[in-house]
């Protein structure tokens, strides 16, 4: 009965703990290889002959990447897609 009792408190705390993460510090998801990072491009489409070609006017065109690759970041360092800390450096006492 007792354990009963308790089920509504162990409840609440797994969803309030399931929002916090408490360990997002520790590792971070952006450091393992990602599944996009497996996407290939694929050859552009063949109309058979007799057949009409599709309208591409409003097409996404990607750009050639001509950037240089950001540095790889290291285990301790945060994700790019996650906030900077909020702590800010005391300027110098002059």
């Amino acid at each position: 009965m007792k354990a009963l009792r308790s089920l509504p408190w162990l409840a609440a705390l797994v969803a309030v703990l399931s929002g916090c993460h408490p360990f997002r510090h520790f590792t971070y998801a952006c450091h393992k290889p990602q599944v996009y990072m497996r996407a290939t491009s694929i050859p552009s489409l063949k109309i058979p002959t007799g057949l009409d070609p599709p309208d591409t006017t409003n097409a996404l065109h990607l750009p050639p990447l001509t950037e240089p690759a950001p540095p790889a970041r290291t285990g301790r360092q945060p994700c790019l897609d996650e906030p900077p800390s909020f702590k800010v450096a005391k300027p110098p006492q002059a």
